[in-house]
C-alpha cells in the first residue's frame, strides 16, 4: 500500500477530490491535515510514584492538557503523605530559606523555589478548596489532618481524567532520542509514553513505598548519584548508663563536634531514649552526622540544658545556690536545676553520692555536677536505618537535570521530589521542595517549556 493510502486510512478526510486530484495538490492537504491533527494530540505523559511530588507533577501536566497516567507501586498513592507532620501534614513554610535546605547546587535551588514557592503553594491548595492555617510560619491544613490533603489531590486526579496504576512497580524505564517514545515497564506490562516523570522517592520510610527503586532507574539512564543517609532520624550514643535517663524531654542546645570543630548546631526540645537521642533539633543536624559516620569518622555531641544562660549568669548562679547547701544532701541541693534523673545521673557522673551532705561535699565535684549541665558530652556510633527517617539525603544531583529537573542523560525524562539531591529541615520545606519539583517538572513534561540541555 502506498504511503499516501496508509496515511489516508488514518486520515480519512483529507480533500474533497479524492484520489483524481492533483498529487502536489493531495500531499499538501494531507500534510496540513496531518500538521492540525497532531496538534489535538495529548502528549502522553507517565508519573512513576504517587506521593507528594508525584501528585503534584501529574495534576500539573494534566492542567497542560497532557493524557497522564500514575504507575504507583503501592495499593494507593499517597500513603507517606498520611504520615507527615505527625498527621498534620505541615505543607510549607512561611520563612522559605535557602538556609533551610542541603544540597551541593544551591542556585540551581534557589532558582526552582522562586518559580514555586511558598505563595504559589498556598495558591495551589487554596484552588483545590483546601483551608490552611499557620503556626508560627508553619502551614497546615485548617482541620490539622494530611488526610484531607490528600482528599483534595485525590479528587482533582480524579477530576482531571488522571490514570491511576497502583501495584505497579517500575523496573525500567528505556528512554529514545528528542521526541521519542519512552518505554516504562513493570513485571510484564510495558508502557509507552512521550516523558515521564520519576516521582518515587529516595529511601527514606521504605513501607510507605520509597524503596530506592527510583536511584535503581536513575542509574540506568546514566546518573551518577550522590551517597545516600538518612536525614531527620534519631541518633545512637556509646555511653552505657543512658538507660537511667531514657524517656526524658528537655529543652537544650546541641552542637556537633569533631575534633573542636563545631559542624553543626540546634536547639529545642530533645528526647534521651536508651539507645541515643532524639527529638527535632536532633532531626535537623543528623544529616551532617550521618555522613561523617560513613566516613568512619568519630563524632560528639554536647548538650547544654541551660542554654539561656549566659556564661556570668551562670557563674552567679552558683555564687547564689551555694546558700542552699546548709542542711541539704546533695540530691535535694540541686533539685530544681533540671529532670530529676538527669541531676542524679549528673551527680553520679561527678564521683558525688545523693545522699551525702552538700555543705562538705567535694567542691570541685560540685563543679562538674554544674558544668555536666552546660556540657554533657555524649559520643555517637550509629544512626536509627531508613525505616525510622523522614527524608533521605543524596540522590540525583542537581547539575545532572536542567533548569526544568529535566535529565541531561536521557532528554524526556525529569525528577521530581526526594529522588533529587535536595533534603530539607523540620518544617514543611521537604514537602514545600515536593510541590515545587512537583509542579516544574510536570509542567516540563507536559511540553511547556524551551528545551535547555
Amino acid at each position: 500500500m502506498c504511503l499516501t493510502r496508509q496515511v489516508l486510512i488514518k486520515y480519512p478526510i483529507v480533500c474533497s477530490g479524492g484520489f483524481n486530484e492533483s498529487p502536489s495538490r493531495y500531499i499538501g492537504a494531507l500534510s496540513q491535515h496531518m500538521a492540525e491533527s497532531e496538534k489535538t494530540m495529548k502528549k502522553r505523559v507517565g508519573i512513576v510514584g504517587g506521593g507528594a511530588a508525584g501528585m503534584m507533577a501529574a495534576i500539573t501536566a494534566a492542567g497542560q492538557g497532557a493524557a497522564v497516567t500514575i504507575l504507583e507501586g503501592n495499593d494507593r498513592v499517597g500513603k507517606k503523605l498520611l504520615a507527615t507532620g505527625n498527621g498534620k501534614c505541615n505543607l510549607g513554610n512561611r520563612n522559605l530559606t535557602l538556609e533551610a535546605y542541603y544540597t551541593e547546587n544551591p542556585q540551581r535551588l534557589q532558582d526552582c523555589l522562586k518559580r514555586f514557592g511558598t505563595e504559589e503553594t498556598l495558591s495551589f491548595f487554596g484552588g483545590l478548596g483546601l483551608l490552611v492555617k499557620e503556626k508560627n510560619g508553619y502551614l497546615y491544613p485548617a482541620c490539622e489532618q494530611a488526610s484531607a490533603v490528600l482528599d483534595v489531590l485525590r479528587f482533582e486526579l480524579s477530576a482531571l481524567g488522571i490514570g491511576i496504576i497502583t501495584g505497579c512497580r517500575v523496573k525500567q524505564i528505556l528512554s529514545g532520542q528528542i521526541g521519542g517514545e519512552i518505554t516504562v515497564k513493570s513485571g510484564n506490562q510495558s508502557f509507552c509514553f512521550d516523558s515521564v516523570v520519576i516521582a518515587c522517592g529516595g529511601k527514606a520510610a521504605p513501607k510507605t513505598g520509597s524503596d530506592g527503586s527510583g536511584f535503581q532507574l536513575a542509574e540506568q539512564i546514566g546518573h551518577k548519584l550522590l551517597p545516600s543517609v538518612p536525614a531527620l532520624v534519631q541518633l545512637k550514643c556509646s555511653e552505657p548508663y543512658l538507660k537511667a535517663v531514657s524517656g526524658v524531654r528537655a529543652e537544650a542546645f546541641i552542637r556537633v563536634v569533631q575534633g573542636e570543630e563545631c559542624i553543626a548546631c540546634e536547639r529545642g526540645e530533645l528526647q534521651l531514649t536508651d539507645y541515643g537521642i532524639s527529638g527535632i533539633p536532633v532531626f535537623q543536624v543528623s544529616r551532617q552526622v550521618n555522613y561523617i559516620l560513613r566516613k568512619q569518622k568519630e563524632v560528639e555531641v554536647r548538650l547544654d540544658f541551660l542554654p539561656d544562660y549566659g556564661r556570668e549568669e551562670y557563674e552567679a548562679l552558683q555564687t547564689g545556690r551555694k546558700q542552699l547547701q546548709k542542711g541539704r544532701t546533695v540530691e535535694e541541693f540541686f533539685t530544681g536545676m533540671l529532670h530529676k534523673k538527669l541531676m542524679l545521673l549528673f551527680i553520679k557522673t561527678a564521683g558525688l553520692k545523693p545522699g551525702e551532705p552538700a555543705e562538705t561535699a567535694d567542691a570541685e565535684k560540685i563543679k562538674t555536677v554544674y558544668r555536666l549541665c552546660r556540657e554533657w558530652k555524649l559520643h555517637v556510633h550509629g544512626h536509627n536505618s531508613f525505616d525510622n527517617a523522614q527524608v533521605c539525603a543524596g540522590g540525583v544531583p542537581l547539575d545532572q537535570v536542567t533548569e526544568n529537573l529535566e535529565s541531561r542523560k536521557a532528554p524526556g525524562i525529569f525528577f521530581a521530589g526526594e529522588i533529587l539531591d535536595v533534603d530539607g529541615k523540620c518544617g514543611g520545606y521537604n514537602l514545600q521542595w515536593a510541590w515545587c519539583s512537583g509542579y516544574l517538572a510536570g509542567n516540563a513534561a507536559a511540553g511547556n517549556f524551551s528545551r535547555k540541555l
